[in-house]
């Protein structure tokens, strides 16, 4: 399949990886894990699984996913630390932040520390790729305290690949043309794209290695791998054509989120801080001139157990009391477990400008609005001319 790119204007991408994310980011907030093997994990959750580990942990042997008990039996001095998620988000969009500026095509990989950004034509402005690459991370070293490494090549698998070869410190630029003779050294399990089905069917005929696979032509990989063979003979080849997709493409999404000073499990705290949250999202929205249609609520408990719930708002909302009472309705359903919570957030997404709403013609009731809407359009009125703090409902007060 011929490129859809021009001769004369090769793609740039680059892909940038904060190597062992979640590591990387309880390091920062805790100088006691640094020097030392780590393994992120739920702790004292039944059947816990490896969620992150440090290059100490990987060495010994411990993998994602692999049950905890496990990785502990396999790396004994290793610090086995909660996941927060709600931290690596803030620390994936601070990373986000600082490579934005240089392209509109920039995609990140969830909140994982991997992110991918397509340079193409951007020469003129920021320079050459690699120069663009090394900026971004003394960025992110200076202000965030991360350091991630990269990879600079014409596609998005190649790139990916270069960040692998230099884990966990390092970079590596792949030139265009040289993606096939860069990949035929390594092993298979380094391409991205090939499943563990792949690798398990390609070892029992003792390949190992992208150069002992690329012996076998295309007759050959349609045998063994019938309709994917193309896409396999692609990866070996090193051929992607799949585009970065650009921050644009993401729907809005409104979040805010509490992180309580001392895991909590009073239910007059955890509704103080929703209200809290609804009235920040309430006056956020109303000065947008949006509504919200649906809204989630994420609960991290003091194990980093994660639990997730969403309403529909059907007729979308900007009202701080309706709001509130799906933000309580989503804590109700979420809050199973006699854990302590640690972290709340809640997210408003679906939003949209509300229809005009024509004048009634004379002697026609008018609709009934949702409840406190003149309230609430006094409160914001106050707020614009005398301040945000100047002026509290009582509901946080009670709630408390």
């Amino acid at each position: 399949m011929p490129s859809p790119w021009p001769a004369d204007r090769p793609r740039a991408v680059i892909h940038l990886n904060v190597a062992d994310f979640a590591v990387a980011v309880e390091r920062l907030e805790d100088a006691a894990l640094r020097d030392r093997p780590v393994i992120v994990a739920p702790l004292g959750a039944a059947r816990a699984r490896v969620w992150d580990m440090s290059e100490e942990a990987f060495q010994a042997g411990v993998r994602k996913h692999m049950p905890l008990a496990q990785a502990a039996r396999l790396c004994r001095d290793a610090k086995i630390a909660a996941p927060r998620p709600h931290r690596y988000e803030r620390a994936m969009a601070a990373l986000l932040k600082r490579a934005a500026p240089f392209s509109p095509l920039v995609e990140a990989e969830e909140d994982s520390g991997h992110l991918f950004l397509d340079l193409t034509g951007t020469g003129r402005l920021f320079g050459p790729p690699q120069d663009v690459a090394r900026r971004i991370r003394c960025t992110v070293r200076g202000e965030l305290g991360l350091d991630p490494i990269w990879g600079l090549a014409a596609n998005k698998l190649v790139a990916k690949v270069a960040t692998r070869v230099v884990k966990p410190k390092g970079e590596h630029v792949v030139e265009q043309g040289g993606e096939e003779a860069f990949l035929r050294p390594l092993p298979l399990f380094l391409l991205p794209g090939l499943e563990r089905r792949d690798l398990m069917t390609l070892g029992e005929f003792h390949l190992r290695r992208v150069h002992q696979a690329l012996a076998w032509g295309p007759e050959h990989l349609a045998v063994v791998f019938g309709s994917r063979a193309g896409q396999v003979g692609s990866i070996l080849r090193g051929q992607d054509d799949s585009p970065v997709l650009p921050l644009g493409q993401r729907p809005p999404v409104l979040r805010l989120e509490q992180e309580f000073g001392e895991d909590t499990n009073q239910v007059r705290a955890l509704e103080k801080a929703l209200w809290r949250l609804a009235e920040r999202a309430g006056a956020s929205l109303r000065g947008q001139g949006r509504v919200a249609r649906r809204l989630g609520l994420s609960l991290d408990y003091s194990d980093g157990a994660r639990v997730w719930r969403q309403r529909s708002l059907r007729a979308g909302t900007a009202n701080d009391f309706v709001l509130f009472e799906a933000a309580r309705s989503c804590l109700a359903s979420a809050w199973t477990r006699r854990v302590r919570v640690r972290h709340l957030r809640l997210s408003f997404s679906g939003l949209s400008f509300p229809p005009a709403q024509l004048e009634l013609p004379w002697g026609q009731e008018e609709r009934p609005s949702a409840p406190g809407e003149a309230l609430l359009a006094a409160l914001d009125a106050i707020r614009r001319r005398h301040g945000q703090d100047k002026i509290e409902l009582g509901r946080g007060l009670e709630t408390a």
